[in-house]
């Protein structure tokens, strides 16, 4: 019998202002599975969602349990947005997003730096790009926390897109975050929660400096023409196969950005 996830299904309160459920979407790309966040003040009658998640009726029922006043897309991935139409059909609220094709029920679009005022809350919005071309984050002063996204996952490291991915907006996305400061509680789109995202941050950008290293090392035994799956079989060699497909996408990415400055 296949083991269910202990957190599908529950409302779990992570900060004053923001709640989880867990999608029931587990995949090697989306972990256990999505992160919806709901979103309010103490006291509120109604909720900010972020990222409704599949088209899971049974999961669009249970997060429009608060009445919402709107509903914010982190970047333009499947198993963020899947169920964004139905769920502004279930509730009646916009769907807002940088991507048109995920706007709904009169949803607008989303600028960096602009400040939402609902559910109690002031939500600033923070163009993070890299991991997709239209990522962001959302930053909750009031309770010190950051909505990450798929910027910084709850454990493991991004894979870059390589269809709008670009490291170098990647690279900048992180310090963007580093900039923020400590204190501030990290609520990713996958895995668990985190109390300091400073630290994460800091971790990813090591991380992505270091496997960037890995690649031009590669590329200097295999030569400058080396195809994406030839390095990863060279730097993912510890790596368990099956994640060599995601791997081959953030090489992609890590080689149009080396071969830029070439």
């Amino acid at each position: 019998m296949a083991l269910v996830h202990p957190a599908y299904a529950q409302l779990r309160q992570v900060t004053p202002n923001a709640a989880v459920i867990l999608a029931e979407n587990p995949s090697v790309m989306s972990l256990e599975g999505t992160n919806t966040w709901i979103l309010r003040a103490p006291g509120s009658d109604e909720c900010v969602v972020v990222d409704p998640g599949p088209l899971d009726e049974a999961h669009l029922e249970r997060i429009a349990q608060v009445p919402v006043a709107l509903t914010l897309i982190s970047h333009r991935h499947i198993d963020h947005t899947e169920g964004a139409a139905r769920f502004a059909e279930l509730t009646g609220n916009p769907v807002c997003a940088v991507d048109p094709t995920h706007r709904h029920g009169g949803g607008r679009g989303l600028e960096h730096g602009e400040v939402i005022e609902a559910a109690g809350l002031r939500i600033r919005v923070l163009a993070t790009p890299g991991h997709t071309a239209d990522s962001l984050s959302f930053v909750l002063e009031d309770d010190r926390s950051v909505l990450t996204a798929d910027t910084i996952l709850g454990r493991g490291t991004t894979v870059l897109d390589d269809t709008d991915g670009d490291l170098g907006d990647y690279l900048g996305s992180l310090r963007r975050l580093i900039d923020l400061g400590s204190g501030y509680t990290m609520l990713p789109g996958h895995g668990p929660d985190h109390p300091d995202l400073e630290p994460i941050a800091r971790a990813y950008l090591a991380h992505r400096e270091e496997r960037l290293e890995q690649v031009r090392a590669a590329l200097r035994v295999l030569g400058d023409d080396a195809t994406p799956r030839s390095v990863v079989e060279h730097v993912y060699a510890d790596v368990d196969r099956s994640l060599w497909g995601a791997a081959e996408k953030s090489v992609n990415v890590q080689l149009e950005y080396l071969r830029s400055f070439a």
